[in-house]
């Protein structure tokens, strides 16, 4: 095959979250020095909920995201830097200072049935030259016909690709399949694939989203990423070299990158747990798993309890003040 793919590595903002938004300057540099010099085209520099993400309620980072994005340029002499952008967390104002020093590219996230919300990031990204995507997060709660409908929205905004994200880790391989040929069938612009480990179809996850035409392929180095972590990068490029499809990517310096940089921060291995299983099964945003641990500790009830809550309520992201209060009404229950 011939077919070539955009790999785009998170390490350095889905991976946020792992570590609780504690990256320094230095595990910054060494991490996109690694992956400049294994030539993954692009990588993500953010707090886990993107530009602005820093605050209680998300979670505090140790250094500002912005001295986090300078160093990655600086150190980025090949690869190019892109940013999240969730609009009602990131501001416009962000997104122009990210530009500025020197973010190539820019994803601009919602929830699967709120693309309408990004039309003026969207656009803001292709005005300042930025590779421009929607990012259609929770894509496990919305049919195919849902999905379409909203990535054309994010088309005619401007988006040149548009993203199935499986924030919750929730999608089989059929129903990646579905999402992804839809989408292939009705946007002119390229399609990707983000996804979550946490029912362990990570893998076979994104094997089906290539197999069905994406062409922009997320993964995080050593699956460092929410809940049970993301496609392994360096797993996938051997997947998919392995296939016969071309990365464009250095395997032996990504594994490198991935074993000097990325394994002496991990605080804990990037495993499937049982609470990080529960997230897939119910349906829950990934991102969601530590909140769900600090409030089962803080109140004294099962962190499952909580996630399989959140599921049935529906939650997304932005509404991790319930995380709490279901936490308390559990607790209630057990007096």
């Amino acid at each position: 095959m011939t077919k070539s793919f955009e790999i785009l590595d998170v390490s350095l903002r889905d991976g946020s979250h792992s570590v609780r938004h504690a990256f320094t300057e230095d595990q910054v540099r060494l991490a996109a020095r690694g992956l400049n010099a294994a030539g993954v085209k692009y990588f993500e520099v953010s707090h886990g909920d993107g530009l602005g993400g820093s605050s209680l309620q998300y979670g505090l980072s140790a250094v500002n995201e912005l001295q986090l994005i300078e160093a990655a340029v600086e150190e980025a002499t090949d690869s190019n830097v892109s940013v999240l952008l969730i609009p009602g967390i990131g501001t416009k104002e962000d997104l122009q200072a990210a530009a500025k020093i020197g973010a190539k590219m820019v994803r601009v996230a919602t929830h699967v049935t709120e693309a309408d919300v990004a039309a003026q990031h969207i656009s803001l990204g292709r005005e300042l030259g930025l590779k421009t995507a929607g990012f259609l997060m929770m894509a496990h709660m919305a049919p195919v016909e849902k999905i379409v409908e909203q990535a054309k929205l994010f088309e005619s905004y401007g988006a040149e690709v548009v993203y199935v994200t499986d924030s919750a880790g929730a999608l089989l391989p059929a129903d990646v399949t579905a999402r992804v040929s839809a989408l292939k069938d009705t946007l002119r612009c390229e399609v990707g694939f983000h996804a979550h480990n946490n029912l362990s179809m990570a893998m076979a996850n994104t094997v089906a989203a290539v197999e069905a035409g994406a062409t922009f392929i997320d993964g995080s180095m050593r699956a460092l990423g929410a809940g049970a972590g993301n496609t392994q990068t360096e797993a996938v490029v051997a997947v998919l070299e392995k296939l016969g499809y071309h990365t464009g990517v250095d395997l032996y310096k990504l594994i490198d990158a991935a074993n000097e940089s990325i394994v002496p921060l991990m605080q804990q291995p990037q495993e499937i747990t049982g609470s990080s299983l529960i997230l897939g099964y119910a349906g829950v945003y990934s991102s969601f798993l530590l909140h769900a641990q600090k409030a089962a500790k803080q109140f004294g009830v099962d962190e499952r309890d909580i996630l399989m809550e959140l599921g049935r309520r529906k939650t997304v992201g932005g509404q991790e003040d319930l995380i709490y209060e279901v936490a308390q009404n559990l607790s209630s229950l057990n007096v």
